[in-house]
């Protein structure tokens, strides 16, 4: 049987258009947010079936904020029951929940819920789940060249002896794969802010499914595709 990966180890999708799917059908944004949520839930499963090491989904970014108040009350609601009834089958699954940004400064309920499932569910082995919650890439870049430049007034390392690969083990994905294939949904054709160092080398999948109606045909379609590119990483 062949790989439904087709090589991919880490993954990652933009998730975008909760709001388009709820006003195309004449329902409340928050009930398109909602339906978002089932749809991380199935993939997620999906994937973990299919063998892919790793995943980053885009779940809040640090621009988000500027969204209304109502919205942000929403998202962080259901940020809370995602956390609680998912965490006992991430467990039974082998599922490890990682989350990149800042995401201290959220609630301190939701950081606490956080903390517990990232402790619950530290030692399974099976695939990652990375969640970028709070989460802007240039933001990460930042605070990674401020880490490489406390090493370096400390006197561990030369100004020029920094090389990628002190710049790749400063940001928040230093502990899994390189990233090989990054989707976007809704038809936007743009990062976002989202993994701009680590996508240098990525393949880019842009569909113009809205992000609640993405399954696992979608997924397997971005897969598809990327299995029929060739990867030369600059080369010929």
């Amino acid at each position: 049987m062949s790989d439904p990966t087709y090589g991919a180890r880490h993954v990652a999708i933009i998730m975008d258009g909760n709001g388009r799917w709820a006003k195309r059908k004449h329902l409340p944004r928050a009930l398109g947010h909602k339906k978002g949520v089932e749809a991380v839930r199935n993939i997620v499963r999906v994937a973990g079936k299919m063998g892919i090491e790793a995943m980053t989904l885009y779940a809040f970014s640090s621009e988000n904020w500027n969204r209304p108040e109502e919205e942000i009350s929403d998202l962080m609601g259901l940020l809370r029951q995602y956390i609680q009834s998912d965490i006992d089958e991430f467990v039974e699954n082998g599922v490890r929940l990682k989350v990149i940004g800042n995401y201290r400064a959220l609630d301190a309920d939701i950081v606490a819920m956080i903390d517990n499932a990232i402790e619950k569910t530290a030692g399974n082995e099976k695939m990652t789940l990375a969640v970028a919650l709070n989460y802007g890439a240039q933001d990460e870049m930042r605070r990674a060249v401020q880490h490489i430049a406390s090493r370096v007034r400390q006197g561990e390392m030369e100004p020029d002896a920094i090389g990628l690969d002190h710049i790749a083990g400063a940001l928040d994905t230093a502990d899994l794969p390189p990233l090989d294939l990054l989707i976007r949904t809704s038809g936007e054709l743009r990062l976002s802010n989202f993994l701009l160092w680590q996508a240098a080398y990525s393949e880019l999948y842009f569909t113009d499914t809205l992000w609640p109606d993405f399954d696992k045909a979608e997924l397997e379609k971005a897969l598809q595709s990327f299995g029929a590119r060739e990867r030369r990483f600059g080369g010929r």
